[in-house]
């Protein structure tokens, strides 16, 4: 299922900043995770993601480092900021209760 652009600019970031709560990845990674953990749902192109990923950067919420690997073109690797933790458990805590409110209206998840 395709999600409509506003869904997704809201989802897309809470999403990275989830995924990069267990460990720093790079760009790639975050694609094919977004994929494949939301059977779909979420992915989202390198065109769309790195963006994303300088905005992050860009507000504090995540911090990246390069990295030579073997003889292949350095990689980027972003983590979460102490700043992206709190704001991921603010948007959390806001999808969780958008998710209950739907829940009470009859929309729920199959």
């Amino acid at each position: 299922m395709k999600i409509e652009r506003e869904l997704m600019r809201g989802a897309g970031p809470v999403a990275v900043l989830k995924l990069l709560a267990s460990s720093e990845k790079y760009g790639y990674e975050l694609v094919r995770l977004l994929d494949q953990r939301s059977d779909g749902v979420l992915a989202m192109g390198q065109s769309t993601l790195y963006p994303m990923l300088y905005n992050l950067e860009a507000k504090g919420l995540i911090a990246s480092r390069v990295q030579q690997v073997d003889s292949s073109r350095p990689r980027r690797y972003y983590r979460l900021t102490a700043k992206g933790k709190k704001q991921l458990a603010r948007d959390t805590a806001q999808w969780e209760a958008l998710s209950t409110a739907m829940g009470k209206l009859g929309i729920t998840g199959a």
